[in-house]
């Protein structure tokens, strides 16, 4: 397994709306590598979700794991959010935004349908920070990041945080 890059805010790529994987693709050893090499770059962030976006494949799965040993992955291949219900309020970071966190409104429950990692056919019906979580993924699939649900206010100050981050990451090395 391998480590993979982590694509950060306001990466250009992190915008492109990826697209859906082909049934035949997912028993193949390269993606299946893929999406061990996703679980382990996300555990090593620490993360608990990491859309392929995040990792520059434009490719519409992601891998989740909530819990908190490590023992629940989840992978969600071609994902739909087939409903939604309620709202709830959760505070959010990302690994494509280090360090940076904040309040974010979404479905409190979600009925979601995809392909797991095997390629069979699923439908879950979640809440709670899973749903969360989810939501959160899929917007990558679709080019769009937590921060814009935020003020354009808000977002400028990430953008500007993240750079100085950057540049003094750079200055240590």
């Amino acid at each position: 397994m391998a480590l993979l890059p982590i694509l950060e805010f306001p990466d250009p790529r992190l915008r492109t709306k990826a697209v859906p994987v082909d049934s035949a693709q997912i028993s193949d050893p390269a993606f299946q590598r893929l999406l061990d090499d996703m679980f382990e770059t996300m555990y090593e962030a620490p993360g608990i979700g990491l859309a392929a976006s995040q990792v520059d494949v434009h490719k519409r799965f992601m891998v989740i794991d909530i819990s908190e040993d490590k023992s629940g992955p989840q992978v969600f291949i071609n994902p739909e959010i087939l409903a939604r219900t309620g709202e709830q309020v959760y505070q959010e970071g990302c690994l494509s935004v280090p360090g940076i966190f904040a309040d974010v409104t979404r479905a409190d429950s979600i009925d979601v349908r995809f392909l797991d990692r095997d390629g069979q056919p699923q439908q879950l019906q979640v809440d709670g920070l899973l749903a969360v979580c989810i939501q959160h993924e899929m917007d990558h699939l679709e080019g769009k990041l937590f921060v814009d649900y935020l003020s354009p206010l808000k977002r400028e100050m990430v953008r500007k945080k993240l750079a100085k981050q950057r540049k003094l990451a750079g200055d240590a090395a």
